[in-house]
């Protein structure tokens, strides 16, 4: 769950599915059919892009 909290913890939900763990990754990569370390390198250029962009305060939920 860190990907969503900060805990340090990548493979830990704490119980709740919705959050972001290696798991959403594992699973992205075998959707895409590419490695994991390309779905992780894309999803941090992406979001250093939304960053810069000013985009990642949008709240849209």
């Amino acid at each position: 769950m860190c990907y969503c909290c900060g805990c340090g913890i990548p493979d830990n939900d704490k119980g709740d599915k919705r959050h972001i763990t290696d798991k959403t990754f594992i699973e992205a990569a075998k959707a895409a059919k590419i490695p994991l370390a390309q779905v992780k390198k894309n999803t941090l250029d992406l979001l250093s892009e939304m960053e810069e962009n000013g985009q990642l305060a949008e709240d849209n939920f």
